[in-house]
């Protein structure tokens, strides 16, 4: 049977050929929300996700019910608290989190800046936890949202760590930098991760409203796999990256010698091999 055959078609309003699990449906309403489509009403639900109407109020009323969304006086839904509650039994984040915060609270009270943690999620990284500085600058990516693997200090963290098959499946697409969505050659990407392997540590520039600079560092766990990355992001003119990149690297040691990761025995010297 061919690949189209196998797969049905959706239309707009109708319920495809062979039916969709109630399941999916009920996740498909969920994932209709953004961060730029926080309230939404039951029509919009509905045209986003190509369901009929009255199969959409019927799942919004059930996950209304469990606490997945909540409905406000004009009728439009929202993300439920209930989601944050299951949330946080994510060994990925809130176990991870709970250990890393004392050491990116330490880091914020030295940077004044912006603390960050994420973990790889397939091709991306997704940010899990964050700690801000009144003045802390303008930040592109939120706690709970995906980030490019290739075009931010955290990523390149993480993917210089991945298991080659990963390295491989991204680099064989074509990767941009950002903002100015220059094209990026597989071979300069590649020395980039050398380089990160190397060092323990990245170091990424990205100009916004001002040039700003991530330094991040790798997490490894009991297996001496890397499971996350922790970082600091703030202006250029305030950073002093071979400064930073030793307190960020100290700090991922002492989360990863928390999680029994062998390596985080050896002094920080010893880890540039």
């Amino acid at each position: 049977m061919s690949e189209t055959a196998a797969t049905p078609t959706r239309r707009r309003g109708k319920r495809p050929p062979q039916g969709e699990p109630v399941i999916d449906r009920a996740l498909s309403l969920l994932d209709a929300f953004d961060v730029t489509r926080r309230h939404l009403t039951l029509r919009e639900l509905s045209e986003l996700t190509s369901i009929p109407v009255s199969t959409t109020l019927r799942l919004a009323n059930r996950l209304l019910g469990w606490g997945a969304l909540e409905r406000d006086e004009a009728g439009r839904y929202s993300i439920g608290l209930r989601l944050l509650e299951v949330a946080s039994l994510a060994p990925r984040g809130h176990g991870l989190r709970q250990t890393a915060l004392p050491f990116m609270s330490d880091l914020g009270a030295v940077t004044h800046q912006h603390v960050q943690l994420a973990v790889r999620d397939g091709l991306e990284a997704t940010l899990v936890e964050r700690l801000s500085a009144h003045r802390a600058v303008h930040v592109r990516y939120r706690v709970g949202g995906k980030m490019p693997l290739h075009a931010t200090g955290m990523g390149l963290a993480l993917l210089a760590f991945a298991p080659a098959e990963v390295q491989d499946e991204l680099l064989a697409r074509p990767l941009h930098s950002e903002p100015d969505k220059r094209l990026i050659p597989a071979s300069a990407m590649r020395r980039t991760l050398a380089e990160v392997r190397k060092e323990r540590v990245a170091i990424f520039r990205r100009t916004e409203l001002e040039m700003l600079v991530a330094v991040a560092a790798p997490i490894f766990d009991e297996h001496d796999e890397a499971v996350a990355a922790i970082g600091v992001l703030l202006p250029e003119r305030e950073a002093q990256p071979r400064r930073l990149s030793y307190a960020v690297r100290i700090a991922a040691q002492g989360i990863s010698r928390a999680l029994d990761a062998p390596s985080a025995a050896l002094p920080p010297t010893a880890l540039r091999t």
